[in-house]
């Protein structure tokens, strides 16, 4: 993981977490069926770090350019309310996002690959990257993973925002202690 000397700082601010999809979430790939229906790979491994971002009191919304029912029914399965989908131009959904949540543009981390990302990227207090993202959107980030997208990055970035928080040692206390395992499971 590559990361600016000031992440820690700008990752202990964080309240919200917002996901690109393709190429964050999936390796993005866009997967077509014999009937013209889209299939899209999420990895189990970051779906847990949000689920851990979520234990941990944090927020998380996705804002992509691209519409599926596939990102609605893994998004309901994470737990993650706020789906802003069909949004190329992803500054309106932001803003949206942010007045519904009230947080200001510091306590927002925003995980992009491509070009499309960069408009909120240059906002939020917390940009990152994915290990495959293009040049521009690693440039513009406090942290870029060394996992692709779809692949780890997100759980990476999210426990990086965990541990500067002082709250990942606890999360990982609940795996230690079998007794504790029936309250992450919920």
């Amino acid at each position: 993981m590559e990361f600016r000397a000031d992440a820690v700082e700008r990752a202990k601010k964080v309240r919200l977490i917002i996901f690109d999809v393709d190429g964050v979430l999936t390796d993005g790939g866009i997967y077509i069926g014999p009937e013209g229906e889209l299939f899209k790979p999420f990895f189990c491994r970051d779906g847990l770090g949000i689920t851990l971002s979520h234990r941990a009191g944090l927020k998380t919304a996705i804002i992509t350019g691209r519409e599926s029912k596939q990102l609605l029914y893994r998004a309901k399965e994470l737990h993650i309310t706020e789906v802003f989908q069909g949004n190329l131009d992803k500054r309106e959904a932001y803003r949206e996002l942010k007045a519904r949540t009230g947080l200001a543009d510091e306590e927002i981390a925003y995980i992009g690959d491509d070009l499309v990302d960069l408009p909120i990227m240059g906002q939020v207090g917390f940009p990152a990257a994915v290990g495959d993202g293009v040049q521009e959107v690693r440039e513009a980030s406090a942290v870029v993973s060394a996992y692709p997208g779809g692949r780890g990055a997100v759980r990476e970035i999210i426990e990086f925002i965990l541990k500067a928080q002082g709250k990942w040692q606890k999360l990982l206390e609940g795996f230690k202690a079998p007794e504790r395992m029936d309250s992450l499971a919920q």
